[in-house]
């Protein structure tokens, strides 16, 4: 009305709901999940978010081929490795200073733009992204590619684009970062289930190896 948009939160918790179920039967399997969200509002929130959760994150320019040109994309990321390599090892120290300036420069680009995503050494499952509007690259990019994009959308955005869509004002701080809070947790989540699962079936594996059933052994 007026030219102002009503999101409704009931719709928006329900589906918030539904996404984090999603999200954590994802992680639950094993899938890589990547952040994005390269607004001014989202950047600390994503690279916060998805350090806590264990996950990769653009919260930079994207740049064009992140997806689609993978391979590309690690080779930078090797330039990168390399570069941090020669600073670790002292080869800096032993460069002209006009040489370190620029390597120290290009280190720092490479890290900027590079760095949530230098351990990602295979392309993500899923894409999670902050207002795809903004991040239609990225979109366009995990859609050729026929991966899944969970998103937070505002009233400006198209939900038939988003596989796991969740109305929500991306230009609020606090919002987006209780969107991608929620995320992050759902990954946890997932994680963590894993990892019981595995430690259930490795107290098991050790009965069976003593030739006793779990729910009997000391009895």
């Amino acid at each position: 009305r007026n030219g102002i948009y009503i999101i409704d939160l009931q719709k928006t918790v329900i589906l918030l709901r539904e996404v984090y179920a999603a999200v954590k039967q994802m992680a639950r399997d094993g899938k890589v999940i990547l952040f994005v969200g390269t607004k001014k509002q989202a950047q600390d929130a994503v690279k916060e978010e998805a350090e806590r959760a264990g996950t990769f994150f653009v919260n930079q320019r994207w740049l064009g081929g992140t997806l689609t040109n993978f391979a590309t994309i690690q080779k930078r990321i090797a330039r990168l490795r390399e570069l941090e390599g020669m600073r670790q090892q002292g080869t800096f120290d032993l460069l002209p200073k006009k040489e370190v300036a620029r390597l120290t420069d290009e280190l720092e680009k490479l890290e900027k733009f590079l760095g949530g995503i230098k351990d990602m050494h295979r392309l993500p499952d899923a894409i999670f992204i902050v207002d795809p509007k903004k991040e239609r690259i990225a979109v366009a990019e995990a859609k050729k590619l026929h991966i899944p994009i969970i998103a937070v959308i505002d009233t400006n955005c198209d939900p038939d684009e988003i596989d796991y869509a969740v109305p929500g004002n991306d230009d609020a701080i606090r919002s987006v970062r209780l969107m991608v809070s929620t995320i992050a947790s759902a990954i946890i989540d997932g994680k963590t289930e894993t990892e019981s699962a595995y430690d259930a079936a490795d107290y098991d594996q050790q009965y069976a190896d003593l030739g006793a059933e779990p729910e009997t052994a000391g009895v």
